[in-house]
Protein backbone atom coordinates (compact mmCIF):
# COMPACT_ATOMS: atom_id res chain seq x y z
CA UNK A 1 0.00 0.00 0.00
CA UNK A 2 1.70 3.44 -0.95
CA UNK A 3 1.62 5.38 1.97
CA UNK A 4 1.91 8.85 1.51
CA UNK A 5 2.35 11.39 4.56
CA UNK A 6 -0.01 15.24 3.45
CA UNK A 7 1.23 17.90 5.36
CA UNK A 8 -1.08 20.91 5.34
CA UNK A 9 0.55 24.04 5.59
CA UNK A 10 -0.75 27.72 5.88
CA UNK A 11 0.48 31.37 6.76
CA UNK A 12 -2.63 32.97 8.16
CA UNK A 13 -2.88 31.58 10.98
CA UNK A 14 -5.16 34.18 13.21
CA UNK A 15 -3.24 33.65 16.47
CA UNK A 16 0.56 32.85 15.81
CA UNK A 17 0.70 34.01 12.07
CA UNK A 18 3.68 32.91 10.07
CA UNK A 19 4.25 29.82 12.43
CA UNK A 20 4.95 27.02 10.00
CA UNK A 21 8.37 28.89 8.47
CA UNK A 22 9.12 30.43 12.15
CA UNK A 23 12.25 29.09 12.68
CA UNK A 24 13.62 26.57 15.26
CA UNK A 25 17.32 26.20 15.15
CA UNK A 26 17.76 28.12 12.49
CA UNK A 27 15.53 25.75 10.49
CA UNK A 28 11.90 26.84 9.42
CA UNK A 29 9.20 24.54 12.15
CA UNK A 30 7.42 23.16 8.82
CA UNK A 31 11.30 21.59 7.43
CA UNK A 32 11.62 19.87 10.92
CA UNK A 33 7.96 18.44 10.91
CA UNK A 34 9.14 17.00 7.40
CA UNK A 35 12.06 15.51 8.63
CA UNK A 36 9.97 14.13 11.61
CA UNK A 37 7.86 12.34 9.27
CA UNK A 38 10.03 10.98 6.87
CA UNK A 39 12.08 9.23 9.58
CA UNK A 40 8.60 7.47 10.35
CA UNK A 41 9.84 3.74 8.96
CA UNK A 42 6.08 3.34 7.65
CA UNK A 43 5.72 6.47 5.27
CA UNK A 44 6.72 6.00 1.68
CA UNK A 45 6.60 9.61 0.69
CA UNK A 46 5.77 13.22 1.87
CA UNK A 47 4.17 15.77 0.69
CA UNK A 48 3.49 19.64 1.99
CA UNK A 49 -0.17 20.45 0.83
CA UNK A 50 -0.78 24.47 0.90
CA UNK A 51 -3.36 26.89 -0.89
CA UNK A 52 -3.52 28.70 -4.22
CA UNK A 53 -3.52 31.95 -2.49
CA UNK A 54 -1.13 34.32 -3.02
CA UNK A 55 0.14 34.75 0.00
CA UNK A 56 1.67 31.25 0.42
CA UNK A 57 3.94 31.76 -1.83
CA UNK A 58 6.52 31.51 0.68
CA UNK A 59 5.57 27.93 1.60
CA UNK A 60 5.51 26.57 -1.82
CA UNK A 61 8.97 28.72 -2.38
CA UNK A 62 10.40 27.05 0.80
CA UNK A 63 9.15 23.72 -0.31
CA UNK A 64 10.88 24.29 -4.62
CA UNK A 65 14.07 25.38 -2.59
CA UNK A 66 14.71 22.01 -0.13
CA UNK A 67 12.68 20.02 -3.05
CA UNK A 68 9.76 19.25 -1.17
CA UNK A 69 6.69 17.77 -2.76
CA UNK A 70 4.02 20.35 -2.74
CA UNK A 71 0.52 20.84 -3.84
CA UNK A 72 -1.56 23.61 -4.21
CA UNK A 73 -5.25 23.27 -3.57
CA UNK A 74 -8.73 25.43 -2.19
CA UNK A 75 -7.53 27.56 0.58
CA UNK A 76 -10.82 26.73 2.61
CA UNK A 77 -11.97 23.45 1.25
CA UNK A 78 -9.10 21.29 3.03
CA UNK A 79 -10.91 18.31 2.21
CA UNK A 80 -10.89 18.52 -1.35
CA UNK A 81 -7.51 19.46 -1.04
CA UNK A 82 -6.66 16.68 0.47
CA UNK A 83 -8.09 14.07 -2.09
CA UNK A 84 -6.56 16.00 -5.24
CA UNK A 85 -3.12 15.78 -3.58
CA UNK A 86 -3.59 12.58 -2.78
CA UNK A 87 -4.53 11.71 -6.13
CA UNK A 88 -1.94 13.52 -7.60
CA UNK A 89 0.62 11.16 -6.17
CA UNK A 90 -1.19 7.93 -6.19
CA UNK A 91 -1.70 7.29 -2.42
CA UNK A 92 -3.39 4.36 -1.26
CA UNK A 93 -3.56 5.80 2.40
CA UNK A 94 -3.04 8.81 3.58
CA UNK A 95 -1.38 10.10 6.80
CA UNK A 96 -2.83 12.97 7.87
CA UNK A 97 -0.23 15.48 9.48
CA UNK A 98 -0.21 19.58 9.94
CA UNK A 99 2.31 21.70 9.41
CA UNK A 100 2.86 22.88 13.03
CA UNK A 101 2.88 19.45 14.11
CA UNK A 102 6.69 20.30 15.77
CA UNK A 103 6.78 17.50 17.61
CA UNK A 104 4.99 14.65 15.44
CA UNK A 105 6.68 11.37 17.18
CA UNK A 106 8.01 9.26 14.15
CA UNK A 107 7.42 6.02 16.31
CA UNK A 108 4.08 6.81 16.67
CA UNK A 109 3.17 7.22 13.04
CA UNK A 110 4.56 4.21 12.35
CA UNK A 111 2.58 2.52 14.98
CA UNK A 112 -0.90 4.12 13.33
CA UNK A 113 0.27 3.42 9.89
CA UNK A 114 0.62 -0.36 11.04
CA UNK A 115 -2.28 -0.67 13.33
CA UNK A 116 -4.11 0.73 10.23
CA UNK A 117 -3.00 -1.90 7.93
CA UNK A 118 -3.49 -4.73 10.43
CA UNK A 119 -7.17 -3.29 11.16
CA UNK A 120 -8.13 -3.14 7.70
CA UNK A 121 -9.41 0.54 9.26
CA UNK A 122 -10.50 3.50 6.53
CA UNK A 123 -9.84 5.79 9.57
CA UNK A 124 -7.47 4.73 12.13
CA UNK A 125 -6.04 7.84 14.37
CA UNK A 126 -4.50 8.87 17.68
CA UNK A 127 -6.33 10.02 20.58
CA UNK A 128 -5.16 13.53 20.48
CA UNK A 129 -6.58 16.75 20.09
CA UNK A 130 -10.25 17.59 18.64
CA UNK A 131 -12.85 14.52 19.48
CA UNK A 132 -11.14 13.45 22.71
CA UNK A 133 -12.20 16.24 24.92
CA UNK A 134 -14.62 13.93 26.73
CA UNK A 135 -12.02 10.60 26.59
CA UNK A 136 -10.50 10.79 30.74
CA UNK A 137 -7.98 7.77 29.97
CA UNK A 138 -5.50 7.19 27.46
CA UNK A 139 -5.26 10.73 25.68
CA UNK A 140 -1.85 11.85 23.86
CA UNK A 141 -0.72 15.42 24.16
CA UNK A 142 -2.36 18.20 22.26
CA UNK A 143 0.04 18.14 19.56
CA UNK A 144 0.60 14.31 18.39
CA UNK A 145 -2.58 14.38 16.26
CA UNK A 146 -1.66 11.86 13.65
CA UNK A 147 -4.68 10.55 11.32
CA UNK A 148 -4.16 7.42 8.58
CA UNK A 149 -7.10 7.31 5.87
CA UNK A 150 -7.83 5.01 3.66
CA UNK A 151 -7.77 6.68 -0.03
CA UNK A 152 -11.42 5.03 -1.36
CA UNK A 153 -12.57 6.67 2.34
CA UNK A 154 -11.55 10.02 1.56
CA UNK A 155 -12.60 9.76 -1.62
CA UNK A 156 -16.00 9.18 -0.24
CA UNK A 157 -15.88 11.65 2.05
CA UNK A 158 -15.32 14.29 -0.59
CA UNK A 159 -18.18 13.62 -2.29
CA UNK A 160 -20.60 13.17 0.54
CA UNK A 161 -19.43 16.01 3.01
CA UNK A 162 -21.30 18.84 2.89
CA UNK A 163 -20.80 20.66 6.26
CA UNK A 164 -18.10 23.52 6.32
CA UNK A 165 -17.03 21.92 9.40
CA UNK A 166 -16.24 18.49 7.57
CA UNK A 167 -14.61 20.31 4.23
CA UNK A 168 -12.18 22.74 6.79
CA UNK A 169 -11.09 20.03 9.08
CA UNK A 170 -10.77 16.89 6.65
CA UNK A 171 -11.96 14.00 8.77
CA UNK A 172 -15.13 14.82 10.46
CA UNK A 173 -17.44 13.40 8.09
CA UNK A 174 -15.54 9.99 8.67
CA UNK A 175 -15.26 9.81 12.27
CA UNK A 176 -19.19 11.02 12.74
CA UNK A 177 -20.22 8.39 10.80
CA UNK A 178 -18.95 5.13 12.68
CA UNK A 179 -21.15 3.04 10.84
CA UNK A 180 -20.21 3.72 7.86
CA UNK A 181 -16.96 3.62 8.04
CA UNK A 182 -14.47 1.37 9.99
CA UNK A 183 -12.62 3.20 12.82
CA UNK A 184 -9.92 3.05 15.03
CA UNK A 185 -7.80 5.04 17.40
CA UNK A 186 -4.81 4.74 19.37
CA UNK A 187 -5.11 5.10 22.98
CA UNK A 188 -1.83 6.06 24.78
CA UNK A 189 -0.80 3.66 27.79
CA UNK A 190 -0.56 6.74 30.54
CA UNK A 191 -2.83 9.85 30.48
CA UNK A 192 -0.88 12.73 28.83
CA UNK A 193 -3.89 15.39 28.65
CA UNK A 194 -2.11 17.63 31.06
CA UNK A 195 0.79 17.70 28.93
CA UNK A 196 0.42 20.82 25.57
CA UNK A 197 2.60 20.21 22.97
CA UNK A 198 0.64 22.04 19.71
CA UNK A 199 1.45 25.22 18.33
CA UNK A 200 -1.23 28.05 18.87
CA UNK A 201 -0.33 30.41 20.52
CA UNK A 202 3.66 32.53 21.35
CA UNK A 203 4.16 30.34 25.08
CA UNK A 204 3.43 27.44 22.91
CA UNK A 205 5.79 28.03 20.32
CA UNK A 206 8.32 29.16 23.23
CA UNK A 207 7.95 25.74 24.64
CA UNK A 208 8.56 23.94 21.64
CA UNK A 209 12.15 26.15 21.15
CA UNK A 210 13.20 24.79 24.83
CA UNK A 211 12.67 21.35 23.79
CA UNK A 212 14.65 21.14 20.71
CA UNK A 213 17.08 23.66 22.21
CA UNK A 214 17.65 20.32 25.01
CA UNK A 215 16.65 17.32 22.66
CA UNK A 216 17.85 17.97 19.16
CA UNK A 217 19.65 15.92 17.43
CA UNK A 218 20.34 15.54 13.50
CA UNK A 219 20.80 11.97 13.35
CA UNK A 220 17.84 11.03 15.92
CA UNK A 221 14.43 12.59 16.28
CA UNK A 222 13.74 12.29 19.46
CA UNK A 223 9.90 11.46 20.63
CA UNK A 224 7.41 11.50 23.48
CA UNK A 225 9.23 9.58 25.84
CA UNK A 226 12.09 11.86 25.33
CA UNK A 227 10.11 14.63 26.45
CA UNK A 228 8.06 13.22 29.07
CA UNK A 229 11.61 12.44 30.79
CA UNK A 230 12.75 15.84 29.87
CA UNK A 231 9.67 17.68 31.44
CA UNK A 232 10.26 15.20 34.91
CA UNK A 233 13.97 16.47 34.73
CA UNK A 234 12.79 20.21 34.63
CA UNK A 235 9.03 20.45 35.23
CA UNK A 236 9.24 24.38 34.65
CA UNK A 237 9.23 23.40 30.97
CA UNK A 238 5.91 21.64 31.05
CA UNK A 239 4.05 24.24 32.77
CA UNK A 240 5.24 27.33 30.10
CA UNK A 241 2.13 26.83 28.63
CA UNK A 242 -0.05 25.24 31.29
CA UNK A 243 -2.58 27.91 31.28
CA UNK A 244 -3.56 26.87 27.50
CA UNK A 245 -4.49 23.71 28.70
CA UNK A 246 -8.05 22.92 27.22
CA UNK A 247 -7.63 25.58 24.47
CA UNK A 248 -10.23 24.89 21.57
CA UNK A 249 -8.14 24.65 18.28
CA UNK A 250 -11.25 25.25 16.29
CA UNK A 251 -14.89 25.88 17.43
CA UNK A 252 -17.47 22.78 17.10
CA UNK A 253 -20.51 23.40 15.05
CA UNK A 254 -23.19 21.37 14.43
CA UNK A 255 -22.23 18.56 12.16
CA UNK A 256 -25.65 18.07 10.20
CA UNK A 257 -25.34 21.52 9.07
CA UNK A 258 -24.83 22.00 5.49
CA UNK A 259 -22.60 24.85 4.09
CA UNK A 260 -25.96 26.62 3.13
CA UNK A 261 -26.55 26.75 6.76
CA UNK A 262 -23.97 27.54 8.29
CA UNK A 263 -23.40 30.28 5.65
CA UNK A 264 -26.37 32.12 6.93
CA UNK A 265 -25.64 32.17 10.31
Amino acid sequence: MNTVAIIQARLDSSRLPGKVLRPILSRPLLWHVVQRVRAAAGVDDVLVATSQEASEEPIRAFCSQEKIPCFAGDKHDVLARYYHAARSCGAEAVVRVTGDSAMVDPLIVNRIIQCFAAGDYDHFSVAAGAGTEDLHQGRFPDGLDVECIRFDALERAFHEATALFQREHVTPYLWQNPRVFRLGQLLADDDYSQLRLTVDYPADFELIEHIYAELYAPSRSFGLADIVSLFERRPELAAHNRELIGAKEYLAVDPRATEKELTST
